[in-house]
């Protein structure tokens, strides 16, 4: 059945490649070409009804747009309990000149035959009284590219990078993006993990992921709604939330924030949407496949994100290549299944192929959800000005430069958080 499966594959890859290659090379960059289109109502149930309720949201359309995205976007996350074990690696209760405690947790993931290691990061501030508010979110070269301190170790599955000694990779390389001490000093915990612990990024490496362990495991499949990296690094947050609530006595569980940037952007928003334990979700540059609405073809589109990263959505997403008209959803629905939690979309100028006002109209047409819970989502269908954000409910911003996550960002993050999770 295997062999079937891959010669199946092996037949259709050249079609398919050659179509999301060709629709994927047309990038729109001009706002007079995005085609009209009609957003399908996020609160219109699939029989036809119409929500009124936060119960009948609750029970029912919320339960639909999940099987939506599970079986056309994103694939199903398993419901098999994994096992996972928790060694503490190092405590320094002196980090960053006395500011916070730093600790270093080996995440084991097993099956019985196989493992999987992933380290934690988790730095939490001294100056707090009581339990401290928490941000988890991936980085994407290694933990020990957020910080100089020498003591933080690299990360285990840095061995399958090709090119990880490179200079990119280095200690303190992407600490811009991670501005612990402008956190701590805020009086939050901050909580990271190497992305490709969890799933290597590369197309290549599924059997190096944690995807690999689950007992359905099949390396040939290519059944529609198979999960991949995405899915892969969404429960890989839940799990990251299972280790703070159950073990850390410092961090207030009910005031958690999941922040991600870009390809983690994406993965943020399918974990909020599925864990209600994410009290704040931030999507940050998120773009095609995370808060930018598929159907304006603008800029990053389907075919060209399907073709250059073959592993991040389940197969079925590939039937929208140059066909996002027929799709019978789109990002919005994704974006309001965070509500009533907490929703923050933010955008670059310079980010032309994450769509800036795809985005923001994503979020702005989760307004009707926010509503039927008496809170205020965007108010207005045109985007606020340049480095001007809006923080209600649902949140917007987007501010000068590119595609990066800034201390700009962090500065309105930290805010919107003060407001809506002290």
């Amino acid at each position: 059945m295997k062999k079937l499966n891959l010669i199946l594959l092996l037949m259709c890859l050249p079609i398919v490649f050659t179509s999301a290659q060709e629709f994927g090379n047309r990038i729109n960059e001009d706002e007079s070409k995005v085609p009209q289109y009609t957003l399908p109502d996020v609160l219109m149930c699939n029989n036809g009804m119409k929500v009124k309720t936060v119960k009948e949201w609750e029970s029912i359309r919320r339960l639909e747009l999940l099987e939506i995205f599970s079986s056309q976007e994103y694939g199903r996350t398993p419901t098999e309990k994994m096992n996972v074990s928790y060694d503490v690696l190092s405590e320094d209760t002196n980090a960053l000149n006395g500011k916070a405690t730093r600790k270093q947790i080996l995440f084991t993931f097993t099956n019985g035959k196989k493992n999987i290691e992933a380290i934690l990061l988790l730095y939490m501030p001294n100056n707090v009284k009581g339990k401290a508010p928490v941000f988890i979110g991936y980085n994407f070269l290694g933990n020990q590219s957020v910080t100089e301190e020498k003591a933080v170790f690299a990360s285990p599955s840095l061995h399958l990078v090709e090119g990880a000694n490179s200079n990119v990779w280095t200690r303190g390389s992407q600490k811009n993006r991670w501005p612990i001490e402008m956190i701590i000093d805020r009086g939050y915990a901050v909580a990271t993990m190497y992305y490709g612990d969890i799933y290597p990024d590369d197309k290549e490496l599924r059997d190096h992921s944690i995807v690999s362990l689950f007992s359905d495991y099949d390396k040939y499949s290519i059944h529609h709604d198979e999960w991949n990296a995405i899915g892969a690094w969404a429960w890989g947050s839940s799990r990251v939330a299972d280790y703070i609530i159950n073990n850390e006595s410092k961090i207030d569980s009910n005031r958690i924030a999941l922040i991600g940037h870009s390809r983690q952007g994406k993965a943020a928003l399918w974990a909020g949407a599925q864990d209600t334990r994410f009290k704040v979700v931030i999507s940050n540059c998120s773009g095609c496949g995370g808060a930018a609405l598929s159907k304006r073809v603008f800029g990053e589109n389907i075919a060209r994100i399907t073709s250059s990263f073959p592993h991040w959505f389940c197969p079925a997403f590939n039937r929208y290549a140059g066909n996002e008209s027929n799709m019978p959803f789109d990002q919005h629905e994704l974006l309001a299944l965070i509500a009533p939690r907490h929703l923050y979309v933010a955008s670059a100028e310079e980010d032309i192929w994450a769509d800036q006002k795809g985005e923001y109209l994503a979020a702005y047409y989760t307004k009707d959800v926010y509503k039927l819970y008496g809170m205020e989502g965007l108010d207005s269908p045109i985007p606020p000005a340049i480095n001007q954000p809006i923080q209600n409910d649902v949140a917007y911003h987007i501010r000068t430069g590119i595609h990066d996550v800034t201390d700009f960002d962090w500065t309105q993050y930290l805010n919107y958080c003060d407001k809506y999770m002290r």
